[in-house]
């Protein structure tokens, strides 16, 4: 029979094609989304060394046991943190879920108590952790030297990245407690601790639950629609400081750009919140603004919605995510939105 070289020659490509994609030592090309969680995690990683915790018992009351942890997350990096947990969690053997809460600028972990306790009363191990330069590691005045030594030196990422291995390392330190289901561990963060909880869960599917409040923002779209005012001002005086070194009285938008690149290099392109709301399908995903929040304009929280919806859907679970946008509210989680979150953890992070 006659074969025409055209055909032999499409025919042999391919046999060849399926031939090396049936190789076991042929792997796969990593989706667009894999290559996105691994270039993040690649721009954020350090040396790794012992976690090398230490704990002690604060109080025991109506119940729920306190405790006060450290462990060191990089070198001359020790992290300080809070647990709080039903006292009769530490007579058994069982592993329960753990929730981790993160404050936002000028909090600390002390100011997250209250939800604290409203989830270890609900049976989670609740957690919460100082951010860089917060709390026990620092105060206002050195978050924004350190963000404009920074800005100006290189070197480190204070600015949401350095606190986003923090997280990843606390995961670390949870899946090594007893008393952790490992399976379910699941992520709250308040402003900058939202910025931190969509980063980190984002890059880790170890993070089984998400719930960034009053965060949600598109970088990108506000650089281009002067909407980065609120965002900034949030580090006022470390903003003005790099502007000031630069010689610029007035920033602008490129000016905005060159400080994002510097301190958060990705945040309004590769690692904008629309992105990386993606890497967290089909994992459940609750997502909390205010309708009037001026540092996260309700466009950009719309863009990231609609990334996030579009993901859901493809991934065959849109039950998994949810946006509430409280009416009126400004930058504030309300008390609705904190019994909502509550809600989300124990439908989704309940064994």
């Amino acid at each position: 029979m006659f074969v025409s070289k055209t055909r032999l020659w499409f025919f042999l490509f391919a046999l060849l094609l399926v031939s090396s994609t049936a190789r076991p030592d042929v792997p796969p090309k990593a989706s667009a989304q894999e290559q996105t969680r691994q270039a993040f995690l690649k721009m954020i990683d350090r040396p790794r060394v012992e976690l090398a915790p230490e704990q002690r018992v604060l109080s025991t009351d109506g119940g729920i046991t306190q405790i006060h942890f450290t462990f060191a997350s990089q070198a001359n990096q020790r992290v300080p943190g809070i647990l709080l947990m039903k006292q009769e969690f530490a007579k058994g053997a069982a592993r329960h879920p753990a929730t981790i809460v993160l404050h936002g600028t000028g909090g600390k972990k002390e100011g997250e108590l209250p939800i604290l306790k409203r989830l270890a009363n609900a049976g989670f191990v609740a957690v919460s952790i100082d951010g860089r330069f917060h709390g026990e590691r620092g105060n206002s005045a050195s978050y924004n030297a350190a963000i404009a030594k920074a800005f100006s030196e290189g070197g480190s990422h204070p600015f949401y990245y350095d606190t986003v291995w923090d997280v990843l390392r606390l995961v670390d330190y949870l899946q090594g407690r007893p008393d952790v289901n490992t399976q379910h561990i699941g992520l709250m963060g308040i402003s900058k601790g939202g910025i931190e909880t969509w980063l980190a869960a984002a890059a880790d599917p170890r993070i089984a639950v998400a719930i960034p409040c009053i965060s949600l923002q598109s970088f990108q779209w506000g650089l281009e629609n002067d909407g980065w005012h609120g965002r900034v001002g949030t580090v006022k005086t470390a903003f003005e400081a790099a502007a000031k070194s630069e010689g610029i009285d007035t920033p602008d938008a490129a000016f905005v750009r060159r400080f994002y690149d510097r301190l958060i290099p990705g945040i309004h392109d590769r690692f904008d919140a629309p992105n990386m709301l993606t890497l967290i399908a089909p994992r459940p995903l609750l997502a909390i603004s205010g309708e009037n929040d001026p540092i996260n304009p309700l466009p950009g929280v719309r863009l990231c919605e609609k990334a996030a919806d579009e993901a859901y859907k493809e991934a065959h679970a849109t039950d998994k995510f949810k946006l509430i946008i409280e009416p009126k509210a400004g930058h504030t989680v309300t008390p609705e939105s904190q019994t909502a979150a509550a809600e989300w953890f124990e439908k989704w992070l309940t064994p």
